[in-house]
């Protein structure tokens, strides 16, 4: 195995293991607000280090350029729809849990 399969394959579960605890996270984080976060970062994070090991075994082609416009997409989308998200929920009433309201 060569140390460009090997850092492939530490990248694919480094990303593997993001975008399972961001799954995670939307499903036991109580308010809209910190669900997105937990959506938005990990899903972000875990696709480029995802697209980057997969950059890593393609090599000089045709791919890693296909791939690395899919990066910059990604990149730019991501946090671009977390944010809309923040905002129209924000600007629709819903309110981040603080303080007591978190206790039960």
């Amino acid at each position: 195995m060569e140390i460009y399969e090997l850092l492939s394959a530490v990248l694919l579960a480094a990303g593997s293991f993001l975008l399972l605890s961001g799954g995670i996270g939307v499903l036991r984080f109580p308010d809209v607000f910190s669900r997105m976060h937990a959506a938005g970062i990990t899903d972000t994070l875990g696709a480029c280090l995802i697209l980057l090991a997969l950059m890593l075994l393609a090599g000089f082609s045709l791919v890693l350029l296909k791939l690395m416009m899919i990066l910059a997409f990604l990149l730019i989308t991501g946090p671009t729809s977390s944010h809309a998200l923040g905002k129209a929920a924000w600007k629709a009433g819903v309110k981040p849990l603080t303080g007591k309201s978190l206790q039960r």
